[in-house]
């Protein structure tokens, strides 16, 4: 095993507003951390959100810049729902004792909330506790899948508490969840997770179970194998996979006991942690790519179901070393206000990574990352040694699945990076349409990672990515590129493929279709002042040097910079090459970009010679 290191990081974490017991670095040699630290994590959490409830706990108001989308009522459901999760998973992990009576506030909430469910989306005075109802506010389904899931949880302790009367009215309000999705991707899954409920709990039980054949059929369509789904008819290829479209099959099973249906999505859920546990840093950042970024440390509910149900690539050492360095990075990162809350953000608040529907309530979905909480102190996971993550153990180069998607690690510096060529889920947002994503950058407004036409000054978009070939070392698709409104530019296309050798990053563009003189640009790794060194350097078809501009802020801080090369598209019929070297790393001083690479173009075949002698080709047929 090697020698475990503190993660990098050039800042000094910071203070928490709850006390954590003593590191144990005798048995988390590289986080310090045990059971006793995410219990008194999220003991933090509860207390902290606690202090925004409505007067008879069943809405939890949380401060935040604006609300969602679906209005001030629903983000009180949403923090209520989201944070009685984590109450249950501490509860239930503990076998019911509950020192700090966290469920006793959500059972008042539980028993106040449904009373008189409302279709109205703003808070007054004279109703400050209403739930709204599902069948009007769509976002009520969201949160009655964590409703239901902490009650499946916590039966024993407070569902079989409850008078008739209560439980008559909770599944009254919960029973429209069972209903056809509205949104056709991963919420078909809200309505399996209260199905699972409300049939354990002997409630409309064959309504409930069309609700769960439902929804375990719908998503059978988007299954592409190799433990990849993609979260609906697009080509949606992000973090739901592991949070939600792996999450919520496997644990109704589990909790079902059902052990066909168990083995079957394990299995799937064993292929995926294949490649998702690879996504991690060394630092414990998890990639941020796609949407909901904001749910954070969510991103490590996957690796828990694992080793909840033994369905993981992993040993306990490293599942937990995972998941702790995980938690540990966004909270010594300033991932909480001094008042203990989850803002909106990744690290502090970042308005610019959030969407229409993310109120200060949906942090909360971070929840499912305490999920290991569920496995009992005398587990392995708990008691044996932490080892290395697979970004510290060696140099990975891979495709994930038939994603598009391009696996690209370095265990000198642990960072990682995806390079993206298939994941379509929004071809116009940033944290989807970038050809590569690491886990020290975050994406900027202004086109860091892209490829453009500037037609009167003005850069293209990429559009859709449709991938194109995958290999051991490389990923290629195609894209027809956009006019800044949209407009689709029929008639040219531009052939995409990166190739990757160590730390080297080997961008090759071939245009066809596009009027000569039309200039180019390629932009390279956005990086703040204390971040990793990028570099990008022109092999073919771009001017001499690369421009370095201001390029603002990224959910990793202010202040970054980003290279930019830029060329001229030229009057040959097989099409306009362009080829440049980029790279990102970590590691001290390293070599200028112009020593990783020499390249040679002979008729439509780019072969390539690294700096350690060995080579490479690349056909443009």
């Amino acid at each position: 095993m090697p020698e475990p290191a503190r993660a990098p990081t050039a800042r000094r974490p910071c203070p928490l507003p709850f006390p954590l017991p003593p590191e144990d670095r005798r048995r988390s040699p590289y986080t310090g951390w045990t059971r006793a630290h995410w219990e008194a994590t999220a003991d933090g959490l509860l207390h902290a959100a606690a202090r925004h409830a409505s007067p008879h706990h069943a809405l939890i108001s949380l401060p935040g810049p604006r609300p969602s989308s679906s209005g001030p009522r629903s983000d009180g459901l949403e923090g209520f729902a989201r944070t009685f999760l984590l109450a249950a998973l501490r509860v239930a992990g503990n076998n019911g004792h509950d020192p700090h009576a966290h469920l006793a506030r959500y059972t008042e909430g539980l028993t106040v909330g449904p009373q008189s469910p409302t279709s109205t989306t703003e808070l007054t005075s004279a109703d400050p506790d209403s739930w709204p109802r599902i069948d009007t506010v769509r976002q009520a389904r969201v949160e009655a899948a964590s409703l239901a899931l902490g009650l499946r949880l916590t039966r024993r302790w407070l569902w079989d508490t409850l008078d008739d009367a209560v439980r008559t009215r909770l599944a009254a309000w919960l029973l429209p969840a069972l209903g056809p999705s509205p949104v056709d991707n991963n919420w078909w899954l809200f309505g399996l997770t209260v199905g699972g409920f409300l049939r354990d709990a002997g409630i409309e039980t064959v309504r409930a179970q069309t609700a769960i054949d439902r929804a375990l059929t719908r998503i059978e369509g988007w299954y592409r194998g190799d433990g990849w789904y993609s979260d609906g008819e697009n080509r949606a290829f992000d973090h739901y996979n592991a949070w939600a479209l792996h999450f919520y099959p496997v644990l109704h099973a589990h909790l079902s006991g059902d052990h066909p249906l168990r083995a079957h999505y394990g299995a799937r859920l064993h292929a995926q942690l294949r490649d998702y546990t690879c996504l991690f840093d060394a630092n414990g950042a998890p990639l941020p790519f796609g949407r909901s970024l904001t749910y954070r440390f969510a991103a490590t509910a996957a690796p828990w179901l694992g080793a909840l149900t033994g369905h993981t690539p992993l040993t306990p050492g490293a599942t937990r070393r995972l998941a702790s360095g995980t938690l540990r990075h966004f909270l010594d990162r300033g991932a909480l206000t001094p008042d203990g809350l989850l803002p909106l953000g990744w690290y502090g608040p970042y308005e610019p990574m959030l969407q229409s529907y993310s109120g200060p309530g949906s942090p909360y979905w971070a929840a499912k990352g305490f999920l290991g909480l569920l496995l009992p102190a005398t587990h392995p996971v708990w008691t044996t040694r932490e080892e290395p993550l697979p970004a510290e153990t060696t140099d990975t180069v891979r495709p994930l699945g038939r994603t598009g998607l391009l696996l690209h690690s370095t265990a000198s510096d642990g960072l990682v990076r995806v390079h993206n060529h298939g994941s379509n889920a929004t071809p116009d947002d940033p944290h989807y349409a970038r050809f590569a994503y690491s886990t020290r950058t975050g994406p900027t407004a202004d086109g860091d990672n892209h490829f453009v036409l500037l037609l009167d000054g003005r850069p293209t978009r990429r559009g859709p990515a449709h991938p194109h070939a995958t290999g051991p070392d490389r990923a290629s698709s195609t894209h027809t590129p956009r006019h800044a409104d949209g407009t689709v530019l029929t008639g040219i296309r531009v052939l995409s493929t990166t190739l990757v050798h160590g730390r080297a990053e080997l961008r090759a563009h071939l245009v066809t279709g596009a009027a000569p003189g039309t200039r180019v640009r390629q932009t390279g790794w956005a990086t703040t002042p204390d971040g990793p060194t990028a570099q990008l350097h022109g092999l073919h078809g771009y001017d001499d040097a690369a421009l370095h501009t201001s390029t603002g802020s990224t959910l990793m801080g202010p202040h970054t910079h980003t290279s930019a090369l830029e060329g001229t598209i030229t009057d040959r019929p097989e099409g306009a090459l362009f080829v440049a070297l980029a790279s990102l790393t970590n590691d001290p001083a390293p070599a200028p970009p112009s020593t990783l690479a020499t390249t040679h173009l002979a008729d439509d075949t780019l072969h390539v010679t690294w700096w350690d002698g060995t080579s490479s080709r690349l056909r443009f047929a």
